[in-house]
């Protein structure tokens, strides 16, 4: 009867709690705003992204880069992924999208990632855009809805490397 019982406590801890999910970040759907403004984000029909994201303060020293992954499938199987730039100037966050590439997950390469839209730059910058999604994968996944991308936010400002200088 105790081994039942216990049992039963092992397979109710482990069952998936059902309540509200947890809301992206706001600074997410403000780059997910800023990579809709600058055409970098895949037309859809479908009524939500899903979105994941990592803050690096290591690899550009004094530079905040995120990376946010938009994943194309449930399976987070492929999406793309981008790195943009986190800067503020008079009380304006600069969000300043550098670098963007389309992946899929691959069991034949050795770092599990191959880049169907390869990166800018050379090993490098893909080295760092596969350790990025490596660690995205280890984290939850948010959903931004569609509507929430066309919504202005004054405090911040878009920028990229396509931008006319």
């Amino acid at each position: 009867m105790r081994s039942i019982f216990l049992a039963m406590c092992v397979g109710v801890s482990l069952y998936p709690t059902t309540g509200a999910k947890e809301q992206p970040p706001r600074f997410l759907i403000q780059a997910a705003q800023c990579l809709a403004a600058k055409e970098f984000l895949p037309p859809s029909s479908a009524p939500s992204l899903s979105l994941g994201y990592v803050v690096d303060e290591k690899s550009y020293p004094g530079d905040r880069v995120l990376y946010v992954v938009d994943y194309a499938s449930r399976g987070r199987t492929h999406g793309f992924v981008f790195a943009i730039f986190l800067t503020e100037k008079n009380h304006l966050q600069i969000f300043n999208i550098q670098n963007n590439a389309k992946f899929v997950r691959s069991k034949g390469r050795v770092d599990g990632i191959d880049f169907v839209e390869p990166p800018l730059g050379g090993i490098w910058t893909q080295e760092h855009l596969v350790s990025a999604i490596k660690q995205i994968e280890l984290r939850p996944a948010f959903r931004v809805s569609a509507g929430d991308l066309t919504k202005a936010v004054a405090s911040t400002k878009c920028e990229s490397y396509t931008d006319n200088k």
